[in-house]
Formats: C-alpha cells, sequence, structure tokens
C-alpha cells in the first residue's frame, strides 16, 4: 500500500509529493493528464520552479515516487487540485469546486477506514465539509462503509520561485473535522516542516488561507490606487511611495499593471462569495486591482500610433517564474492585439505562447522585440529585464508598469 496519495500533480502537489517521497514516505501522485504522469515517471517535471527537479529525479529515483491517472489505496489522500472561480453574464465571481468534487469523488473505490484525507486546495469557507458529504455520497453509491475516515484542511503558504525552501520553513495551519483529524496531520506535515504548526478546526484554516491573501491584495490596490491618482496628478508614483516609505509606520507596497496567479487574484472572491454584505472593502480592492489593466491598455494606446509596434517585457503573473495563470500581462497583451497593435511578447520563462495569444501576438527575444518596437512596455520585472536602461530605450516611449527602468 502506499503511504500518501497525492491528487494533482500541479505547483502544489507534486513539490509536496516529492518532499514527501525524499522523507522516505511511499507517495503514488495522481493527476488525470497522463502526459504528466509521464513526464513525472521519467524523473522530469513539467513545471519550472528552482530545484524542483532534482528533488523530482531524487524522489521518483528512490522508488518512493510514482505517478499514475487513477488512485490507489493508500494511508493518507491529499487533495491538491485546482480552485478557480466562474465569472457569470452578470459579473459574479462563484467558486468552482468542481475539481475538488472530482479528486473526492475518484477516490471512493480505494478508502478504507482510518484513512486520512487531506484538502489541501486553497477553498472556500466550508468545503472541508463539503469533501465529507461528497466521499459519503460517493460510498453509499458504492455500497462500502463511510465511518472511521478523518477530514482536515491544511492549506499550503509557499510562493512560487521559493516553493521548496518555503514547504520545509513557513509556518503551517493543520484544521480538522475533529480534533483527532488535526492532530494526525500534524504529525503527517511534521515529517518535513521544521516550523511551527498550529491545530484549530476546519473552518478557521479554510478563512486562515483565504484572509492571508485578502490581505495582501488590500494592500496591493492602496498602491495601485495610489498610482492612479499620480497619474491623473502629474506625480512620480514610485519616487511619492520611496519618501512616503521613510515614516517608521507607513510600509507601502509596489503597484503593478494588476494583480494574478492563482491566490491573490481569486481567494478574496471567495470571501466576498460567502459575506458580500460584509465584505465590502475586499471587494472594492479586487475591482480596483482588476481594473489596473485596462488602465495599463490605455496608456498604450495613448502612446502608439498607427503601424507602431509595442514589445510587451513579460507574460507571467509575477517575476522570475513561467506561471501565466491569471496574468494581467496576458489580460493586457490580449486587449492590445485586439486594438490592432503590432505586439511583440518577450518571456524569457515560457517556450510557446498560450493558446489565446498564438496567431495573434509574436513570441521574440528580448534583443529583437526592442530593435522592432516603437513603445516598450515593462509588465514584469523579470531578472533578465533589471539591466534595461532609459539610454537604451532613447527614442522609444516607455510604458514601465513596475518602475524597474531607471
Amino acid at each position: 500500500m502506499n503511504s500518501l496519495c497525492v491528487l494533482g500533480l500541479g505547483y502544489i502537489g507534486l513539490p509536496t509529493a516529492s518532499i514527501f517521497a525524499t522523507k522516505g514516505r511511499r507517495v503514488l501522485g495522481v493527476d488525470i493528464s497522463p502526459a504528466v504522469v509521464e513526464i513525472i515517471n521519467s524523473g522530469r517535471i513539467h513545471i519550472q520552479e528552482p530545484d524542483l527537479d532534482v528533488l523530482v529525479r531524487a524522489a521518483v529515483q528512490s522508488g518512493n515516487l510514482k505517478a499514475a491517472t487513477k488512485p490507489l489505496p493508500a494511508e493518507v489522500f491529499i487533495l491538491a487540485v485546482p480552485t478557480p472561480f466562474i465569472v457569470t453574464p452578470d459579473g459574479t465571481r462563484t467558486p468552482d469546486l468542481s475539481f475538488v468534487e472530482a479528486a473526492t469523488r475518484s477516490i471512493a473505490p480505494v478508502v478504507a477506514a482510518d484513512n486520512l484525507i487531506i484538502l489541501e486546495s486553497t477553498s472556500p469557507v466550508g468545503t472541508t465539509e463539503r469533501v465529507k458529504g461528497w466521499l459519503e455520497d460517493e460510498l453509499r453509491k458504492l455500497g462500502r462503509p463511510a465511518a472511521g475516515l478523518l477530514y482536515a484542511h491544511c492549506p499550503e503558504r509557499i510562493l512560487p520561485g521559493q516553493m521548496l525552501k518555503e514547504l520545509v520553513s513557513n509556518d503551517r495551519i493543520c484544521g480538522g473535522l475533529t480534533a483527532e483529524a488535526s492532530t494526525r496531520a500534524r504529525d503527517l506535515y511534521a515529517t518535513f516542516c521544521a516550523a511551527q504548526i498550529f491545530l484549530t478546526d476546519a473552518r478557521t484554516a479554510e478563512l486562515a488561507k483565504l484572509t492571508e491573501n485578502a490581505f495582501r491584495d488590500v494592500n496591493i490596490a492602496f498602491a495601485n490606487e495610489l498610482s492612479l491618482v499620480c497619474d491623473k496628478l502629474g506625480v512620480n508614483v514610485w519616487e511619492l511611495i520611496r519618501l512616503a516609505n521613510r515614516h517608521p509606520r507607513v510600509k507601502i507596497l509596489q503597484p503593478g499593471p494588476g494583480v494574478g496567479g492563482h491566490c491573490i487574484a481569486v481567494d478574496p472572491w471567495f470571501i466576498v462569495d460567502a459575506a458580500p454584505q460584509e465584505a465590502r472593502l475586499m471587494r472594492m480592492a479586487r475591482e480596483v486591482n482588476d481594473s489596473k489593466p485596462r488602465h495599463v491598455v490605455a496608456q498604450v494606446l495613448a502612446a502608439a500610433r498607427a503601424g507602431s509596434v509595442v514589445a510587451c517585457l513579460g507574460l507571467a503573473f509575477k517575476a522570475n517564474v513561467d506561471d501565466l495563470r491569471e496574468s494581467p500581462a496576458v489580460e493586457i497583451i490580449t486587449h492590445l492585439a485586439e486594438a490592432g497593435l503590432k505586439v511583440i511578447a518577450v518571456e524569457p520563462h515560457i517556450q510557446t505562447l498560450p493558446a489565446s495569444l498564438e496567431g495573434r501576438v509574436e513570441l521574440a527575444s528580448l534583443e529583437l522585440a526592442l530593435d522592432r518596437a516603437d513603445v516598450v512596455v515593462l509588465l514584469v520585472d523579470h531578472r533578465a529585464f533589471a539591466s534595461l536602461t532609459l539610454a537604451q530605450l532613447a527614442g522609444k516611449k516607455l510604458i514601465d508598469t513596475r518602475g524597474a527602468i531607471r
């Protein structure tokens, strides 16, 4: 029997499965993509993350990590599948738990009494209880007993680009539907977590992760709104923030072209959906950050002329990663292409454009893009762009959404 079964081998599931395997646990990683399963079983990776390739190769070569498209019996099942939201015709964001439900129901044929089911996916409050309900419903359909199963929510707190370090060094919360589930989860994560592990109930654990990202989103929204004010008043926002932050109790974040990624751009909507009348500030912060790409598009259109070539530097949602999920850069480039501009994208961390941009945007090197561009738009402050100077961009119009070019 496998000690653990991790469902979902993406940005969270694969590092988690691999680190457990290198600590001596027998792990079966499950993914619905046969291509992903084949890549991992060969000791390679399908996502970009520093040192993850070394970890996965070691885990696979040890024999402790294997991948498959279907779950097998295990002592612990970890659900690490996506939890996006659906935008309804009226603009309402509703959590999409279909991946969590499908993963939950898929383990019904192989679970047994005393198994621990852990939801790692960032989820709306009450999702762990729904996992219990879905699994019990599926077990009833199969004529199998549902008693003796333990359920917990243990959200990850890791940053793309530093995942392996933060898996070990960051504090973790284990929130069970029962005290026994919380304790079992704590003992499991103590396998590799060198930081503190805090026990609570599942609902508090679910809301804690959402709260962390909503807090960050609100603070980013202040910086982004401040940049809009500065644009209107003719003030350099970067100089303003630098000076304001000299106050000992002020720490304003840096504005940008919007907020992306699967966490900060998504999680606050789960709180707004659950408590729409109460979460007014969080809703407004989301609206401010969601509106920033449109402001950048307007700046580019004002700077460009008919026939202008626009070089957009960066496609990822943040610096030095290949993750394009909810990326404001992708949204901005899409709108510029739709407006009829000739757009050249520079993204050193990918080899091919996402399907939404294929045939509409050219992917090129930084040198080629700068040589051909009339307008340069810095969207992501990748290290690859750190050496750019204003002198190199002489004669071109520049829109620096990160305040990175000196």
